[in-house]
Parts: C-alpha cells; structure tokens; sequence
C-alpha cells in the first residue's frame, strides 16, 4: 500500500525519535566500553599486573583505535547512510570483545600478556568508533534546525549514561566474576544495540523521495530533511577545524577524571571502592542531566557561544581549585574527613562541568559543516577527541612522577583555558553559523502569526 506524501510525512516525523534512541543505544553501548573499563582501572592493575604508566598506556589505546577510525568512519556514514555503518561498527565490535574474554582475559592461574590486551584493546576502539559519527549524522538528517540541539544533546547523553553504567556495574563485574564475564557483558551490550539499529535506523523518507531544495519554502519536511552544506567541505574549512581542536583540547580534562580519578581517589584520597564508584557515577549522571538542560536551553536562546565559553571558564576555575586543594592537603589527605569530602565534592563538580557541554558543541560544529556532511565533521571532531584521549592516560604518570597530582590538575585547567578562545568562534563566525538557526526560527514564527 502506497502511502500518501503526508502519511509519509507524520510517519518521519514520529519515527524520529526511534531513530535517536537508536542512536542513544548504540553510543551507550559502546561508552560502556570506553568510558567503564577505565572505572576498573585499579582492579586492571592488579589483575593484569601494570605499574602506573603501562596502565595509562593501555587505557589509552582504545581511545587511540577511535582517534585513528573517527574520520574513515565519518567519511564512510556521508557515503553509504547510518544504517550500514553502525551495523557493521556495532557487530565487529560485538566480535572483538568476544575474542578478548576468550584470550585476554586474565584468571587465577593465568595472567595473559600485554600483547593480547593492548591489541584487543585497540580493535575495539577501530571498531567502535564508528557509532560516533553515524548516529550524529541521522540525528541531523531526521531533526530540524530548531530541535537539533536538544536531539543533539541527548544523543551525547549516551557517553555519560554508558560511563555511568559503566561505573556502576563493571568494577562489581570486575572484582566478582572476572574480566572474561565483564567483556562478555560488553559484547552482549553492542549485540543488542546493533538490533536496534537494524529495526530503526533507516534515511528520512522524504530525503529519498524529494530534494529540499523541490520542497515548498518553510515547509517542516524542508527543515527535516536540511542538507545543504557550505561550498568548502569540512576538511577544507578553518572555522570547522578550529571548533575541533577547541573539542578535542577540552576533552583532556574530561579524560583525566574518567581515566585516573579513580586512582586519584585511592591513592591520593584513600578512598574506598563504594565511595570511588558513587563519585564516578555521580560525575557521569551530572554530566547526563546537564547535556539534555543545556541543548534545550541553547535551543531556546540561541546562545551556543556563550554556554561553550561559560563551561570552559568554569572548568578552568574548578580544576584549578582542585589543584589547589591537593596542595594544601599534601600527604595529610587520609588524616582529614573533611578533605576527603572536599576532594569527593570538587573532583565531582569539576567532571561534570568539563563534561556538560558536548552536545551543544557538537551541534554548532555540524551546522557550520552542514547536514549532508556532519558526518564528516563529526568524524573529525571524534578524531581530535580520542587522540586526546590517548595522549591524556599516556601523560598523567608521568606528569605525576615530575610533580604529583596538584600538577596532573593544573594541567587540566591549562588544557581547558587554552580550549576556550578555539571552542568559541569569533563573532563573525559565529553569526555565520548561526544563519540556517535564524532562518528556520523567523520562518516558524511566520507561521505562527
């Protein structure tokens, strides 16, 4: 039965929202991954037998597999659609984490070598990467210029969810059952997400059907289906690489407190396990709840700019406090409750402020590309991430062994002051990006009236 082009039409529009918890699914699966397994770190120290800088340089490597797969996969997603990609991304990934709980996994009477978990490690980022940029990309191809911030920022919920649960769940899977049965949880996750993604995840149909440009003038399909993209690609755009680098830059911040607030809290603070999860957990749920407030909020004010510049002041501040607060504790933190609490709370606050902004960067990004091409753009901007989220673990030991964690945080306020003149665009460019936004907000309020 052939539907009429307005059936069509409310169907897209309903079925939008399946297409982002599709890609909700897929991000969190995999964030589960990336962003968890590092919440094992003290247990992966122990079980795998690591000192301090061999563990900074395994956790980094899966950040390493995504940083060098961003961009293929990007450029793949503009090519073929989101479909195929997180199909093949979900499921090779699923396979790969298989493999690591049959031979890199470490038992009672068996430590497997570094080889083996640097490797699998390794591929599941080159696999994983893939769900990053395909699942931004539908979420611009299937929502209109005045929702994209807020589907925007829920799909960046994800990492923070998958890291939450992460956080939660796989230390208890970690220290009861093992790391064979943790990355067959992990595996299991990516299965089920790529089912999702089989059932929902499919292009708009009236993207197939008519070209924007054939559609009438203000019209909700145009809007859905806005694909047009400056004349110079992403790659060949200075204004999309600075916003990158300004992502990427940021991030390190973010990945010191997902990579290595773990250990600061037992080692520096002599924390316990239930205490280290709480915290962590609280850092992701925050940063959660932030993503969807801020998207929705920006959505309504138009004001990405100056939401991008606040984050990375206020991140600035906060790590620099903490910093402080090391300081002034010196060796005397396990001797003061208060400290302790102080440490737990700023360290906390300090996560979710360098984590709450993501989505609302990522929007401003793929609107300055373009939908047609966010894929590529999102590509790059994940590129830049997850190198820094190789180089940040790779770094910290050895920023701890010159100076000690009051370094190791100083560091990350530098990361995040340097970020912000890059992150916000020069007003030039940010009145330029913001045109399609204006555009489709004057064209609804004529409607309205």
């Amino acid at each position: 039965m052939t539907h009429p082009p307005s059936s069509s039409l409310a169907f897209s529009r309903r079925h939008r929202w399946k297409v982002l918890a599709a890609g909700v699914a897929a991000n969190a699966a995999f964030s589960v991954a990336f962003s968890g397994i590092p919440m094992t770190a003290v247990l992966m120290r122990t079980g795998y037998q690591l000192d301090n800088a061999t563990l900074g340089l395994v956790l980094g490597l899966m950040g390493l597999g995504i940083a060098v797969s961003e961009l293929p996969w990007g450029l793949l997603t503009d090519r073929w659609g989101d479909r195929p990609v997180l199909l093949v991304g979900l499921g090779s990934t699923a396979l790969a984490l298989v493999a690591m709980a049959l031979w890199a996994a470490p038992s009672s009477g068996h430590i497997p070598s570094l080889g083996w978990l640097a490797a699998g490690l390794l591929l599941v980022g080159l696999l994983g990467g893939s769900v990053n940029g395909a699942s931004g990309r539908a979420v611009m191809t299937w929502f209109d210029a005045g929702e994209r911030g807020l589907a925007m920022s829920i799909r960046q919920t994800a990492v923070p969810l998958g890291g939450g649960i992460g956080a939660l769940v796989l230390p208890f899977v970690a220290l009861h059952f093992g790391f064979a049965a943790l990355y067959g949880l992990l595996a299991l996750l990516c299965a089920l997400s790529a089912g999702m993604s089989w059932a929902w995840v499919h292009e708009p149909p009236i993207a197939k059907a008519t070209p924007a440009s054939a559609m009438p003038s203000g019209s909700k399909a145009a809007e859905t289906v806005d694909t047009a993209a400056p004349a110079t690609g992403p790659l060949r755009d200075a204004r999309v690489w600075r916003i990158v680098a300004g992502i990427g830059i940021l991030c390190a911040p973010q990945f010191a407190v997902l990579s290595f607030g773990t250990v600061f809290l037992h080692d520096f603070g002599h924390a316990g396990l239930g205490t280290i999860t709480a915290t962590m957990v609280c850092v992701q749920v925050g940063a959660m709840v932030m993503r969807v407030w801020s998207g929705r909020w920006t959505d309504r004010r138009r004001n990405r700019p100056a939401y991008l510049r606040a984050c990375s002041t206020l991140s600035v501040a906060l790590f620099a406090g903490l910093a402080l607060l090391v300081l002034a504790g010196g060796a005397h933190a396990a001797d003061s409750a208060a400290l302790r609490i102080a440490l737990v709370v700023l360290l906390a606050a300090s996560g979710v402020c360098v984590s709450a902004w993501h989505g609302v960067a990522y929007t401003e990004l793929a609107t300055l590309a373009g939908a047609a091409r966010a894929g590529t753009a999102l590509g790059m901007a994940n590129t830049s991430v997850f190198l820094v989220c190789f180089v940040t673990p790779f770094s910290i030991p050895h920023l701890l062994a010159a100076q000690g964690w009051p370094l190791v945080w100083l560091a990350a306020s530098a990361c995040a002051l340097v970020a912000l003149p890059l992150l916000v665009p020069r007003p030039a460019a940010a009145s330029a990006s913001a045109a399609p936004d204006q555009k489709v907000a004057k064209t609804a309020l004529s409607r309205s009236t």
